[in-house]
């Protein structure tokens, strides 16, 4: 498991201005682990009014209460180091109230919410590794980053299986997860899906914003079309053109959400459903162009210049906005993968 976590740790951009943790990593120090008996451990359920069930365009429509299908999702990094008494910890406390309404306002509400026109909706909360640890697995710390990585990964499977014999109730099931999520979802995949008796209960997996090799699962195979089920999608976005320093894999999976396919002929304008920015202005439709670049394993991306600018997406490195470039894109993807699951 550590050089799973290793390498997928590499794929994360860091920004040095987030605070470091404190000193050396202390199993004894870290919070309790979480009841994911009690609701509260819970960033999305179902059966409760959170995030998830946010509808960010006037056409949509939250469908959970009478879904066949489930979405286990797993949220990115929010435990940057800025938060509370707690904000040098090597992993975040589950029951800070800043750092919940971080993850609920954020990731929960902009992510997750793709996935109520189609599926349940459940996504735990989990000791996340704060951001500036990963950077220390290239350091004399790195035992210790990888304990904490693992404490992670421990919430993480966990919630799973008390999801699983308490939730489940056998209904096919969608993984969704961006950054540190995809990080513990491979594991997650490797450990619940790959090879075993309930792989035929996966209708799909998204696993967005880190680099999944393409053989990196024995019997998961990496989706090539917008039908296709019980396989991975998976890709990492940049500025067209731009090829990023590090982070790179030619063995990496990589999809175009415009279109759901490997080829890189650039996807026109008209076949983008809509990109989200905000809870306000709803879905731009039809401004964005993308395209895969096997030989890097990316996707580019041209930004579009108007209407709409993308204020949350700077830099070339488009790693916030996976997601949110293709909201509509993705939320349509789904329920097609579901009925040709269902066929």
């Amino acid at each position: 498991m550590n050089r799973l976590f290793y390498f997928s740790l590499l794929l994360i951009g860091l920004s040095s201005c987030y605070t470091k943790p404190l000193g050396y990593y202390e199993p004894s120090k870290v919070s309790s682990a979480p009841d994911y008996a009690q609701e509260r451990y819970w960033a999305a359920l179902p059966t409760t009014k959170d995030s998830a069930d946010v509808l960010l365009d006037a056409s949509l429509k939250d469908m959970q209460a009478s879904s066949q299908v489930d979405v286990f999702f797993l949220h990115p990094t929010t435990y940057t180091g800025g938060l509370g008494k707690d904000n040098r910890q090597w992993t975040a406390p589950v029951d800070d109230a800043e750092l919940n309404e971080k993850t609920d306002g954020g990731s929960i509400k902009y992510q997750a919410s793709i996935f109520n026109g189609v599926g349940r909706i459940y996504a735990p909360r989990y000791r996340q590794v704060q951001l500036q640890v990963f950077g220390e697995y290239e350091t004399e710390k790195s035992d210790y980053a990888e304990a904490a990585t693992a404490l992670a990964y421990s919430d993480v499977k966990r919630a799973f299986s008390y999801y699983l014999e308490h939730y489940n109730q056998n209904r096919p099931i969608i993984i969704a997860s961006h950054s540190q999520g995809t990080i513990m979802a491979k594991q997650l995949m490797k450990d619940f899906f790959d090879d075993t008796r309930i792989q035929n209960k996966l209708v799909v997996a998204y696993l967005v914003g880190i680099g999944v090799e393409n053989d990196f699962f024995k019997t998961i195979s990496p989706c090539t079309s917008a039908t296709q089920t019980g396989c991975f999608c998976s890709w990492r976005t940049f500025a067209d053109g731009h090829i990023p320093k590090k982070y790179i894999s030619e063995n990496t999976a990589i999809i175009n959400p415009l279109t759901w396919t490997t080829e890189e002929i650039p996807a026109p304008e008209t076949a983008s459903k809509g990109f989200i920015i905000d809870d306000k202005n709803g879905a731009y439709e039809g401004l964005l162009t993308a395209r895969v670049n096997k030989e890097k394993g990316i996707l580019w991306v041209e930004k579009p210049k108007s209407p709409a600018k993308l204020r949350f997406v700077v830099g070339k490195n488009y790693h916030i906005g996976d997601y949110n470039l293709f909201y509509m894109d993705v939320r349509e993807n789904v329920q097609t993968r579901v009925d040709a699951f269902w066929k």
